[in-house]
């Protein structure tokens, strides 16, 4: 009988969630989505030790912003809760007492000295079916010491009991079938007496089977788990409802070999994280996605990418439209390299994409925090004229700023290059053209100022270089006409009068 599909994300709230967990959960989102199935949130904290303030939260306002919308978990609710781990713990007890009274696991009382002395003494040591007889545990001990050792509050562990000679497959959607032999396997540790909880492998199956995930996508560096994993199910008699497997490929450093990791972000100068993470241990402030100035839509679209090919020559997506044709069977194997300036160039795509009424909104605040009271009519009508010149909206205002405010200097470079000693004389002439006219629309001023240089022989170049260099400062911005047009005709007179009182003296 089919299942209804459901996939989970499933972090731990160790610190702030790393962009390859983001493309995780998209990925699991748009399995689910596809398949009209159900994503769950669940939160993996059995690792007291590391849990870091904050964190968990962090996470959920990460998806927030993304646009990924969880249907059942930690904080969204649903029939299969508690979906934190660490209020889990009587569940996990339950299924460890399973194992240990079917003989499938051991408790194991070795400190860590012993274990370090025994690494000392065989080289590559692991904790196996070769040297567990060796060890201090339920194996080697009578039923009254094991009793009386746990009686006295030693700390032990449970260990899974792993037979060799077994052949272990992993069918793993995108690498197909992965055969190994249980006798490299060692005993992994399922639970610790210690803090009363599971570890992660003992947690994933036991919490998997219960909340019925269909499908187990995830990193491929839990590719080598897998097989203790596939054992565990077996264990409990679970073989049946086991979910499948994806591990999907990582995510490489932009340049050279290896994973990506934060330390690439900072040479390089682009973010790892989604939002802006504050340690609350040592201070650090690591950068975001969303503070850097980046659209989700963006990051979503990029991230996508990075390890799935559509087949097609489609690159801009909607979240819909990633859902309708995501497949896992098209992941790649191989890694994929962080081309974080394909990402900036998915931001200005997302700039030209949007209309100029969504950007003035969000660059409105920079034009108010430099002092100036514009209506937000106006800011889009530069807007308009700007956008696609951006990657971010941040870099608007620098390139922006001269519409709203007038040149106080003038840039020394273009002074030299663009005003020459005719030029006083011929911008005096074109004031007087312009403050004849009453129409000051685009139109109309090109109409009259290309008579009058026509008439005059000047030089198109000579007059529109020193024009922008009296209205802007400097030898940018869009055309000529739509600058005076939007300063308005008092506005350029009055620059124009400024600039030919203040210039001669720098030529």
């Amino acid at each position: 009988m089919d299942r209804k599909v459901r996939v989970r994300f499933a972090p731990s709230p160790t610190g702030p969630l790393h962009i390859g967990g983001v493309r995780t959960a998209l990925y699991n989102y748009l399995f689910a989505k596809q398949h009209g199935g159900d994503f769950v949130f669940r939160i993996e904290d059995t690792d007291s030790n590391r849990f870091v303030p904050g964190a968990e939260e962090y996470i959920i306002e990460s998806f927030r912003w993304l646009g990924i919308k969880f249907d059942e978990g930690v904080g969204f609710g649903g029939e299969h809760g508690p979906y934190r781990q660490s209020e889990r713990r009587d569940i996990y007890k339950k299924y460890v007492d399973q194992l240990l009274a079917e003989g499938k696991a051991y408790i194991a009382f070795d400190t860590p000295e012993e274990l370090d002395a025994k690494r000392q003494e065989i080289q590559n040591f692991q904790y196996d079916a070769k040297t567990r007889m060796q060890m201090r545990n339920s194996l080697t001990l009578s039923q009254e010491e094991v009793s009386a050792l746990i009686d006295d509050g030693q700390q032990y562990v449970v260990r899974f009991k792993i037979e060799p000679g077994q052949e272990v497959v992993v069918d793993d959607i995108i690498r197909g079938k992965v055969s190994i032999k249980s006798d490299i396997l060692d005993d992994k540790v399922l639970y610790k007496s210690a803090d009363e909880l599971p570890t992660y492998h003992l947690a994933n199956i036991v919490d998997d089977h219960l909340m019925e995930i269909t499908h187990v996508i995830r990193g491929e560096e839990w590719l080598p788990s897998a097989p203790l994993h596939v054992l565990l199910y077996a264990a409990f008699g679970w073989t049946d409802t086991m979910p499948r497997f994806a591990h999907l490929p990582l995510l490489l450093k932009p340049e050279g070999k290896g994973k990506l990791s934060k330390r690439d972000g900072d040479r390089l100068g682009f973010p790892v994280f989604p939002l802006e993470w504050h340690d609350p241990k040592s201070g650090e402030v690591s950068s975001g996605y969303r503070e850097a100035g980046y659209f989700s839509e963006a990051v979503i679209n990029f991230l996508a990418l990075l390890g799935w090919n559509p087949g097609t020559e489609q690159e801009m997506f909607t979240l819909e439209e990633l859902a309708s044709q995501f497949s896992l069977e098209k992941c790649s194997k191989a890694g994929a390299k962080f081309d974080y300036k394909k990402c900036q160039w998915f931001n200005h795509a997302y700039i030209l994409q949007k209309s100029a009424e969504e950007i003035a909104v969000l660059f409105a605040p920079a034009v108010a925090n430099n002092g100036v009271d514009e209506s937000l009519e106006r800011i889009t009508a530069v807007v308009r004229m700007m956008k696609d010149r951006v990657t971010f909206v941040s870099e608007l205002w620098p390139l922006c700023s001269f519409f709203f405010i007038a040149p106080h200097s003038y840039d020394e470079k273009t002074v030299k290059k663009r005003w020459k000693e005719y030029s006083p004389q011929q911008m005096s002439e074109l004031r007087d053209v312009l403050y004849a006219l009453d129409d000051f629309s685009i139109e109309n001023q090109e109409k009259a100022v290309m008579a009058w240089i026509e008439s005059k022989e000047y030089k198109l170049g000579d007059i529109m270089n020193a024009f922008r260099l009296c209205l802007v400062g400097e030898g940018k911005g869009p055309g000529m006409f739509d600058i005076s047009a939007f300063l308005g005709k008092s506005e350029t007179l009055r620059r124009l009068d400024a600039a030919i009182a203040a210039l001669p003296q720098q030529a």
